[in-house]
């Protein structure tokens, strides 16, 4: 997965990055996750929801999530139009409201299971939405995993009591099976992704950067989020960096920033590799220059192997003690906050929050403290407790 701030060139690195591996021999696809795409101009290639070959060994598509949609909510967007109209809400205004508002984006999430699931490609990049939008995206399947096994199934059964009365006592339109049947299977597809996306083995996250402050910044938060949730960044490609060999006096009072945002980004993200594409000296759009791009960028190194190894998220044995661990770069102490509540533990940074439900092994064990060290949390469940 390719994300970064808006505007970094992370289509373009996905895409130079798609063309370098199939070149090498893997068959692969590139999609495009962002409702902004723009993917086809990068290419220069007509795309659609489709995969579509745009150079040998090399696919590439711009999901349809409006269509899908139609496909995967069909049942819950048709009954939330009869609770529309049953409120006097206009048919117009009904046809807005009946589709929540991200959902869209989900679909999409949901979409990236075909092309992993069926054998086709060796590598599936996802040129993904800007960072804000993806770690929305990224933490959903984590949310609604707490809300589908504790509160879904009480709701359904809620539903089958109460439904036969507010039949007789109101012509509310009553949410039946097949409501919450789609709810389930919408539900079972999007964590069928969440499993192949947050397995450190067979998927990365690449972070897509230009030396400036501001984007540095947010980098940062991001590969902090990310690891919240349980997703491996390997690199960090840093995107439009002055060549050597421009020597223009005009450029020296930028070039000495960039130096300055460079050695903060390989401070920020040490024990990464930080990937540098040059500034280029035309747009980079079209087949030959993202193959020039992409042959730059990796020389030497393979795209479809994790750079790095490990785990986010580790439960490892000390003595009788077990220590969980999670990943938190770039956090310091008093930015992490650390809850047991009943069979959960709940680990807020920022605005950010994740819940946890312990394994069996954990469950029965008290947590005994928690600490930060060098970016990651360990919480210690004695033995015994």
């Amino acid at each position: 997965m390719f994300t970064g701030k808006g505007g970094v060139g992370k289509t373009t690195t996905a895409a130079a990055t798609a063309l370098q591996l199939a070149a090498t021999g893997h068959r692969v696809v590139v999609t495009s996750a962002d409702p902004a795409h723009s993917l086809a101009d990068a290419f220069e290639r007509p795309l659609g929801s489709e995969p579509t070959e745009v150079a040998p060994g090399c696919d590439a598509q711009q999901l349809d999530a409006r269509r899908r949609l139609e496909e995967t909510w069909g049942e819950v967007r048709d009954w939330l139009l009869e609770v529309l109209d049953w409120a006097g809400v206009g048919s117009v205004e009904a046809e807005e409201l009946a589709v929540v508002p991200g959902l869209d984006e989900v679909v999409a999430l949901a979409e990236l299971e075909d092309p992993c699931a069926g054998g086709r490609y060796d590598v599936v990049l996802v040129d993904c939405a800007p960072t804000a939008e993806t770690i929305r995206l990224l933490s959903l399947p984590d949310v609604l995993s707490w809300y589908m096994e504790r509160v879904f199934p009480a709701s359904r059964r809620l539903n089958r009591m109460v439904g036969p009365v507010l039949g007789r006592l109101t012509d509310l339109p009553v949410a039946g099976d097949a409501v919450f049947s789609a709810g389930r299977r919408f539900y079972d597809r999007l964590d069928a992704v969440h499993r192949v996306l947050a397995d450190p083995l067979r998927t990365s996250v690449r972070l897509v950067v230009t030396p400036e402050r501001m984007v540095v910044a947010e980098s940062r938060r991001t590969h902090t989020y990310l690891s919240l949730f349980g997703y491996q960044v390997d690199a960090v490609v840093v995107n439009r960096v002055l060549p050597d060999e421009v020597s223009d006096p005009w450029f020296d009072r930028w070039r000495r920033s960039q130096s300055g945002h460079l050695a903060a980004v390989e401070e920020a993200f040490a024990g990464l590799p930080v990937l540098r594409a040059e500034l280029a000296p035309d747009e980079v759009v079209g087949i030959p220059a993202l193959g020039r791009m992409g042959s730059a960028l990796w020389e030497g190194r393979d795209p479809a192997k994790a750079q790095v190894a490990g785990r986010p998220l580790r439960l490892e044995s000390d003595g009788d003690d077990l220590v969980l661990s999670l990943e938190l770069p770039n956090v310091e102490r008093g930015e992490v906050e650390v809850d047991r509540l009943s069979d959960e533990l709940i680990v807020t940074v920022g605005p950010l929050r994740r819940t946890l439900v312990l394994p069996d092994s954990l469950r029965r064990r008290e947590v005994g403290a928690a600490a930060l060290r060098d970016g990651t949390l360990r919480v210690r469940f004695p033995a015994g407790t």
